[in-house]
């Protein structure tokens, strides 16, 4: 990864100040311990990988559609051409439905995020089965049509859902990169943590939804360029574990 950090930081040298994690605390720490995340363990069928090798990544946000920040991403991607998983979280579909049509109309890929972003670690297999067949049927109201091939977890909190996912046609998507946006620390240490953390046919966990993601959008749009430049190619998620 030596050449890959080095021309990405020559890239970004101008524009971004890396910050350090307080108290020295690593990024594999950091993503395994969040409280928003801690959850998620690697069970049977989840995939976290690229559908190709080599230098490939898939960008993935959860907890959208947002009225404020969802828009701007979705206008960054379009620019520099990348297309990305949206994990759609039901009661925000309801209440966004044009811009689950915005994300589809991007040729962006739908991911099932349940309706109300609940941990379903101890949900009995029928309560699963029917939050996800809820949720599905609210993405494709606001978008006829519309595939939905992935399911994520909240949390990475699995429980039953893998199995109950892919009865219903849905690949469980989990990730290899979480650099916690869920609580800003400013866009410079996200893009440090994407360029540090990153490892060929990473799935990467970022959000669009569930506050203000600002911060997530400008780091997209900086680290994109640079991976670019470096040589990386966005992909979409594995179809199977």
């Amino acid at each position: 990864m030596t050449t890959f950090r080095t021309r990405v930081r020559i890239h970004l040298r101008r524009r971004v100040t890396p910050l350090l994690l307080s108290g020295g605390l690593c990024l594999a720490a950091l993503t395994a311990t969040s409280p928003a995340y801690a959850g998620q363990q690697a069970g049977t069928g989840i995939v976290d990988s690229t559908r190709h090798g080599g230098k490939a990544v898939a960008l993935t946000f959860d907890d959208g559609p947002n009225p404020t920040d969802t828009p701007r991403l979705l206008k960054v991607l379009r620019k520099h051409h990348v297309k990305a998983v949206f994990c759609l979280w039901g009661d925000h579909v309801k209440e966004h439905p044009e811009l689950v049509r915005a994300i589809v109309a991007g040729g962006h890929t739908l991911c099932n995020h349940t309706m109300r972003h609940d941990d379903m670690a101890a949900w009995p297999a029928d309560d699963i089965r029917a939050d996800l067949k809820r949720t599905n049927a609210e993405i494709r109201r606001a978008a006829p049509g519309a595939r939905i091939p992935y399911f994520r977890a909240p949390y990475g909190s699995w429980g039953q859902t893998p199995q109950v996912a892919a009865d219903l046609g849905m690949q469980p998507l989990g990730w290899r990169l979480a650099i916690g946006d869920w609580e800003p620390p400013g866009t410079d240490e996200l893009v440090r943590r994407i360029e540090e953390g990153l490892t060929p046919g990473a799935v990467v966990l970022l959000h669009d939804g569930g506050g203000d993601r600002s911060q997530t959008v400008e780091a997209v749009g900086r680290i994109v360029p640079a991976l670019r430049a470096a040589h990386w190619r966005f992909d979409k998620p594995a179809r199977r574990a």
